[in-house]
C-alpha cells in the first residue's frame, strides 16, 4: 500500500505568479502591474510567457492605481500587486477614488501582510491594511490560508468585473487544503464540525486554530472551525447560525483586533445574536523586528492563545 505523503509547506504569494500565467494560458484578457517588487511578489512569472501583459512601474504605488484604473476602464481585467504595507499604505486615496468609486475591475494583489514579514520591523509590517480596505465600499477583501487557496482566489478573481483586495504572506505554510479548495466568495468554509464553541480564523490563523481545536477537543471540548477567508462580503448567516448553535465565538487573526476580521463578527454579533465573544489578534500595538515564527509568539497569535480565549470565551456562556 502506498502513502501519499503531506504537500510541503508553501507561502500564499507563490500562488500569485503562476495563476497569472494560468488565467492568461486560459483565455483571460488580464494584465499585470507591479511597483519594483516583481521579484518577492512573483507576478514576473507572467513576463516569462507574456511579456505584453507585465508592466512594472518602478517604486511608485499611487502611479500603478492610477494606471490600472486606465488600464480597466478598456476592458482589461488587472492585476497590481505590491507589499501590503505599500498597498493600501501609500496609495489609498487613489484606490479609494480611482478603482473602488469607479468600481474598476482591479485585483489588488498585497503581498507580505502582517507581522509575519518578520525581520523587516514595523515599517514593513501592514497590520492595518484590512481595516482601510473593508471601509472602501464594493471592495471585495479576502486573506487565504494557504498556497491552495490563495490560488483558487487569483483565479475566481478574473471571473467578475469587481475590485478585489487579495492579502497575500510572505512565509512558508502548511497546507491546510490538501484535497483542494473550496473557496466561495462571501462564504466560510467549515473545517471542523463542534457544539461547545465557535472558532473563526483566517489567514496564517487558521491552522494553529484547527490544531487549538484538537487541544480542546482532548479536554472533552468539541469546537466548530470556520475559515472565514472573505472579510467583505462577510458571511453573516453562518456566524449567526454558529451563535445560535454553539453560544460562544473566538476570533483568530494577524490583523489589528481594532479593524479587522474580530471587529467584523463582533458587529455581526451586536447587531443580531450578541454573544460572548473573545479575539485572538495584535492588540493594537506596532510589531517589531524578529523571526516572523517569534514575533507570533510575542503577540499571542498562537495555538495556546486560541485555546485559552476559547476557555474565557466559554466562561461567560
Amino acid at each position: 500500500m502506498t502513502t501519499t505523503s503531506a504537500p510541503p509547506p508553501a507561502a500564499t504569494r507563490e500562488a500569485y505568479g503562476p495563476a497569472l500565467v494560468k488565467l492568461a494560458d486560459a483565455g483571460y484578457d488580464i494584465v499585470a502591474l507591479d511597483a519594483d517588487l516583481s521579484a518577492s511578489t512573483g507576478g514576473n512569472k507572467l513576463a516569462g510567457s507574456y511579456p505584453e501583459r507585465w508592466f512594472t512601474v518602478g517604486a511608485a504605488e499611487a502611479n500603478m492605481i492610477s494606471i490600472a484604473a486606465g488600464l480597466a476602464s478598456t476592458g482589461k481585467t488587472v492585476y497590481a500587486a505590491s507589499f501590503a504595507v505599500f498597498m493600501p499604505g501609500h496609495c489609498f486615496d487613489q484606490i479609494r477614488v480611482h478603482i473602488a468609486q469607479q468600481r474598476m475591475n482591479v485585483k489588488l494583489i498585497a503581498s507580505h501582510g502582517g507581522i509575519s514579514v518578520g525581520e523587516d520591523g514595523a515599517s514593513a509590517q501592514a497590520i492595518e491594511d484590512l481595516a482601510l480596505m473593508t471601509s472602501l465600499p464594493g471592495m471585495n477583501v479576502v486573506v487565504p490560508c494557504d498556497a491552495v487557496e490563495a490560488d483558487a482566489m487569483i483565479c475566481r478573481a478574473a471571473e467578475d468585473q469587481e475590485p478585489w483586495y487579495i492579502r497575500l504572506g510572505r512565509p512558508k505554510l502548511p497546507i491546510v487544503y490538501t484535497d483542494g479548495p473550496s473557496f466561495q466568495l462571501g462564504k466560510a468554509d467549515q473545517l471542523r464540525d463542534g457544539n461547545d464553541i465557535t472558532l473563526i480564523a483566517c489567514g496564517l490563523m487558521v491552522e494553529p486554530t484547527l490544531r487549538a481545536a484538537d487541544t480542546l477537543a482532548a479536554e472533552g471540548i468539541a469546537a466548530r472551525v470556520l475559515n472565514m477567508a472573505t472579510l467583505k462580503p462577510l458571511d453573516e448567516a453562518t456566524i449567526i447560525q454558529a451563535a445560535d448553535e454553539t453560544g460562544a465565538i473566538v476570533c483568530a487573526e494577524e490583523h489589528n483586533v481594532i479593524g479587522g476580521l474580530g471587529s467584523a463578527v463582533a458587529r455581526t454579533l451586536a447587531l443580531h445574536r450578541p454573544t460572548p465573544m473573545e479575539q485572538v489578534g495584535i492588540n493594537d500595538t506596532f510589531g517589531q523586528s524578529g523571526p516572523w515564527t517569534a514575533l507570533l509568539e510575542e503577540y499571542g497569535l498562537t495555538t495556546e492563545s486560541v485555546v485559552t480565549a476559547a476557555k474565557r470565551a466559554m466562561a461567560r456562556k
